[in-house]
C-alpha cells in the first residue's frame, strides 16, 4: 500500500510540473516581444530555434489570440496588432475573423479591436455575418451606444437585414431598453427593411420573451390597423400571457385568433396546457383536449407526450397511463419520444412487464425503431429494480441492434448498480473498460463524482485517489465535496501524503 501511495503521489507532482511547463510556455507565447523576437531576430542558440519551430505550428488563430493583450482598451488591442508584424503577416479570411469573433464573444474589448484591425488591413471587407456577430456581443455586454454606432455603419454600407434589426431590438430589450427596440422598428425604412407583418412579429416576440407582454399589446393596437396579424401573431401573445401567469389572457386571444379570421393550431392550445401542466392543474388540460377536438385540431403527438411526462412528474402513474388510450382515441401515431415516456411511466408505476412489452413488442410492431434515450430508459428500469443482468441484457441488444449507440447516460445506472451491489472489482472495470475503450466515452465530472464517492464508501479510497489523478490529468477541476470526502477516508487510513496532496488541491478550489 506504501508504494502505491508513493506512486500517487509523485504522479501528482509530475502533474503540478508539467501543468506548470505547460502554463509558462502559454505565457511566453502570449508576450509581444517573445513572438516579435521570433520574427525579427536573427541569431538563436538552439533551444529559441526549436521554440520559434514550435511557434510556427501554432495555428494562425492561437497566434492572433496569443497577441491581443488582456484587460486593455479596443483602441490598445487595435494598436497592439497593427504594429505586429507576426499578425500582418497572416492572411485575413472571413472565416478566421469570424473564428477570432466567436473566441472573443465575451470580451467585447478583444472583440472589437479584432474587428477594428481587421477591416483596416488591405483587401479585406467584413462580411454581413461579421459585423452581426459584433453587434450581438456589443449588445450582450450592455454596450448599447457602441452597438448603435455599428449598425449605423452597417446601414451606410446597406448591410442591415431582417436578422440584425432582430439582434438589435432583443439586446435593447435585455438592457430593459425597451423604448429603443421600439424605435429600432420605427426606423425599419432607413435601413431599407419594411414594415410588416413578418417584422411586427419579431418585435413583438422580443418584447413577450422579456415579459413586457402589456407593452407589446399596445404596440400591436397601434399597429394592427395597417399591418395585417397572422397565426404566429397571436401565437406569440399566448406564450407571452403564459409566460407572466396570465393565462385567462391567453385563453381570451384564442377568441381573439378566431375574431381575425386566424384558426388556432396545435401550438396555441400546447402553449396553455404547458402552463396547467406546471400549475398541476390537469382538470383544465383535459378540458383543452376536448375544446381541441371539438375545434377539429386534434392534439398530435408532442401534445400526448407534454402530458403523460407531467402526470408522470407529478406522480400521477394511472392518469399518465390513460393518456395513451387517449391518444388512440384521437387517432394520433406514437413516435419514439411518446414510448420513451410511455416506458418511463410504466416503469415508474411499477408495471415493468407491461414497460419490457411495449420495448420488445409494440414498438417493432409499430415499425417505431428505439433511440439510445429508449435503451437508457429500459437499463434505467432494470438498474432501480436490482436486475442488472437484465439491464445488461439490454445494453448488449443496443450494441448488437445496429440503431444507435450507448452514451454516458447508458452507463451510469450501470456503474451505480455496481456500488449498489457490492461489485467494484471485475464487474465495474470491465463496464469503465468498455465505456472508454469500446464506445470512447469521456468520463465527466459527475461520473468522476460517481466513482470517487462510491469507492470511497466501498473502503477503496486508494482506487478512489487514482480516479481523481484521472481526473485531475484530464483538465477536470474536482467540487470540494468529493475532496473533502476522499481525504477524511484517506486519512483514516493513515495515508498522510495523499492528504497533504489532496489539502493542497482544495486550497485552490
Amino acid at each position: 500500500m506504501k508504494f502505491r501511495v508513493e506512486k500517487c503521489a509523485k504522479n501528482i507532482h509530475n502533474l503540478v510540473d508539467t501543468s506548470r511547463a505547460v502554463i509558462a510556455s502559454f505565457a511566453r507565447i502570449r508576450s509581444y516581444s517573445y513572438l516579435s523576437s521570433l520574427s525579427e531576430s536573427s541569431s538563436l542558440t538552439r533551444h529559441e530555434h526549436q521554440q520559434c519551430q514550435d511557434s510556427k505550428r501554432l495555428s494562425e488563430l492561437d497566434i492572433l489570440v496569443a497577441k491581443i493583450p488582456f484587460g486593455t482598451s479596443d483602441d490598445e488591442v487595435l494598436r497592439s496588432l497593427s504594429h505586429d508584424q507576426v499578425c500582418n503577416s497572416i492572411g485575413l479570411s472571413s472565416d478566421l475573423v469570424e473564428k477570432l469573433l466567436r473566441r472573443f464573444k465575451d470580451d467585447w474589448k478583444s472583440a472589437l479591436g479584432v474587428f477594428r484591425w481587421a477591416e483596416s488591413r488591405s483587401g479585406y471587407k467584413h462580411t454581413p455575418e461579421a459585423y452581426e456577430m459584433l453587434v450581438d456581443i456589443l449588445g450582450k455586454m450592455k454596450q448599447m451606444d457602441k452597438m448603435k454606432s455599428i449598425l449605423e455603419e452597417m446601414n451606410r454600407c446597406h448591410l442591415v437585414g431582417t436578422d440584425t434589426v432582430a439582434k438589435v431590438m432583443r439586446r435593447f430589450c435585455g438592457a430593459g431598453q425597451w423604448e429603443e427596440a421600439v424605435r429600432t422598428f420605427d426606423r425599419l425604412g432607413t435601413f431599407g427593411l419594411e414594415k410588416n407583418t413578418e417584422s411586427m412579429n419579431l418585435l413583438l416576440d422580443t418584447l413577450c420573451k422579456e415579459s413586457k407582454v402589456e407593452l407589446a399589446r399596445e404596440v400591436f393596437l397601434e399597429l394592427k390597423s395597417h399591418i395585417s396579424p397572422n397565426a404566429l401573431t397571436f401565437n406569440i401573445f399566448i406564450h407571452g400571457w403564459c409566460k407572466v401567469n396570465r393565462v385567462d389572457e391567453a385563453h381570451w386571444t384564442i377568441q381573439e385568433m378566431k375574431g381575425h379570421g386566424c384558426r388556432p393550431c396545435v401550438i396555441s392550445y400546447s402553449t396553455i396546457m404547458q402552463f396547467f401542466c406546471r400549475q398541476g392543474k390537469f382538470d383544465r388540460v383535459y378540458e383543452l383536449l376536448d375544446e381541441m377536438l371539438a375545434q377539429a385540431c386534434p392534439p398530435n403527438v408532442v401534445t400526448f407526450t407534454s402530458i403523460m411526462c407531467s402526470l408522470a412528474k407529478s406522480e400521477e402513474f394511472e392518469q399518465a397511463l390513460r393518456i395513451y388510450d387517449r391518444m388512440k382515441m384521437a387517432g394520433c401515431k406514437p413516435d419514439a419520444l411518446f414510448y420513451n415516456a410511455l416506458i418511463h411511466t410504466l416503469g415508474r408505476a411499477g408495471h415493468v412487464q407491461e414497460a419490457v412489452r411495449v420495448f420488445e413488442v409494440e414498438m417493432p410492431k409499430t415499425g417505431v425503431n428505439p433511440n439510445t434515450s429508449t435503451y437508457n430508459t429500459v437499463i434505467a428500469m432494470f438498474c432501480h429494480r436490482g436486475q442488472e443482468q437484465k439491464a445488461l441484457h439490454v445494453l448488449e441488444g443496443m450494441e448488437k441492434s445496429g440503431l444507435c449507440k450507448p452514451d454516458a447516460q447508458t452507463y451510469y445506472p450501470l456503474l451505480k448498480a455496481c456500488f449498489k451491489s457490492g461489485k467494484t472489482g471485475s464487474c465495474l472495470s470491465k463496464l469503465l473498460d468498455d465505456m472508454i475503450n469500446k464506445h470512447n466515452l469521456s468520463l465527466d465530472i459527475s461520473a468522476y463524482k460517481l466513482l470517487i464517492h462510491g469507492l470511497c464508501r466501498a473502503n477503496q479510497c486508494e482506487r478512489a485517489y487514482e480516479f481523481l489523478e484521472k481526473m485531475i490529468a484530464q483538465g477536470i477541476t474536482p467540487r470540494y465535496q468529493t475532496c473533502r470526502l476522499l481525504l477524511d477516508e484517506v486519512k483514516q487510513k493513515n495515508l498522510y501524503d495523499v492528504s497533504e496532496r489532496i489539502e493542497d488541491l482544495m486550497k485552490k478550489l
